[in-house]
């Protein structure tokens, strides 16, 4: 690999949305330039930031190949792409991709995320892969209506998971998710949790960073806000870092990765998901950690040593603003938001919102956590986008 800290050296990232956004304004900081490789057929938030734009399918290397070769190192924003390409595309191209190949692999869907992390030693949530009407009324009998069935990949903010309570709900739901279509179906038991926690991890060849642990609320399976640090006991956060830095010596991570756990009544912690990638659990990360979560990810992947995670006030919250209507992108009433001391606003540059999507975020930093907590939700109720 070239000299990162070069303005001829270029990293490139796999997806455009706004995670890409987010860490291709770290790179730029950098002196970096930036490439894009973008799978959707609209303009995307990156697109709009750099010349080097290209677009295709993840499932076709010879479309991705002329982009791999004009970057010097390559990079995730989503895993939405199958490791056997990711292979090919470093393979033929002579452009490293972090996280490697063989590491995504490891994680690439569901299921083997579940036996990776198991089989490290490492508790997660009960689960089973379904095929038959039979499996289906076996995992409720053995862990009890309702439980979750997800699609093994490619699922995210509550698309390709649904809850069911009964084997008629099942059945729909297997059908919905592409089970009849011969893909890998996901049970998961729900389990009695009193608070949803994350954790980020930066790592490379230099070392390793672990970031505070999050709470996050959770809405529909879409992440409405965060509280950082967690307002759970000291060694449940610690508990949560430890697990989170065991998994990326699981697969030999390189990169930032997220770590999603629930805390359960009993006071367990079970690993969920993780993601390879930067993580809305970590966006608070911007102004509320001495180095972000971004601009970690773009050191890990260039080999350059790793900044600082911890927090630059003792709390900060962090909201979601969602799509309120259908329409061309636009932020209305933000303007108390913006006006607060210690508030950020982050507008991702979507062109089209709908009801839901994720549009922006708003992060408050201060003292109290729930003083801080009340206050950004307060600022923000009125926003329509």
């Amino acid at each position: 690999m070239k000299q990162p800290l070069s303005s001829n050296f270029v990293i490139g990232f796999l997806g455009a949305g706004q995670l890409a956004r987010m860490s291709s304004l770290q790179a730029f900081r950098y002196g970096m330039q930036v490439a894009v490789f973008s799978d959707r057929p609209e303009d995307e938030p990156v697109q709009f930031m750099t010349p080097h734009s290209y677009s295709g399918s993840f499932d076709d290397v010879d479309s991705m190949l002329e982009f791999a070769k004009a970057c010097d190192v390559i990079t995730l924003e989503n895993e939405f792409i199958d490791s056997a390409i990711l292979s090919e595309l470093q393979e033929r191209s002579g452009t490293p991709i972090y996280p490697s190949p063989k590491s995504f692999s490891l994680i690439e869907n569901k299921l083997i995320e579940k036996q990776t992390f198991e089989d490290a030693g490492i508790p997660v949530t009960p689960y089973a892969i379904v095929k038959t009407k039979e499996d289906l009324n076996d995992f409720g009998k053995k862990y009890g209506w309702p439980f979750l069935l997800k699609s093994s990949k490619g699922g995210y903010d509550g698309y390709g998971n649904e809850t069911v309570k009964n084997l008629d709900q099942a059945l729909e739901a297997f059908e919905n998710l592409g089970g009849n279509l011969g893909r890998d179906i996901l049970a998961e038991a729900f389990v009695d949790f009193t608070h949803e926690l994350a954790v980020q991890v930066a790592r490379n060849e230099t070392g390793h960073v672990v970031y505070p642990c999050c709470e996050t609320v959770q809405e529909n399976h879409i992440c409405v806000a965060v509280k950082s640090p967690a307002p759970v006991d000291e060694s449940i956060q610690k508990r949560a870092q430890e697990l989170a830095v065991k998994a990326t010596e699981a697969i030999d991570a390189t990169g930032i990765f997220a770590f999603e756990f629930f805390l359960t009544t009993s006071g367990d912690v079970l690993l969920n998901e993780s993601a390879p990638r930067p993580h809305n659990s970590g966006h608070y990360t911007i102004e509320g950690c001495i180095t972000s979560q971004f601009e970690n990810h773009v050191r890990a992947v260039c080999g350059l040593p790793l900044g600082d995670p911890g927090l630059v006030k003792p709390a900060v919250a962090m909201i979601n603003l969602l799509g309120t209507r259908k329409r061309d992108a636009q932020i209305e009433h933000a303007e108390k938001a913006v006006a607060e001391s210690n508030g950020h606003l982050h507008f991702y540059g979507k062109l089209d919102s709908k009801v839901g999507r994720k549009m922006a975020h708003y992060t408050l930093l201060g003292d109290d956590l729930e003083e801080i907590y009340q206050r950004a939700n307060e600022v923000t109720k009125e926003i329509e986008i």
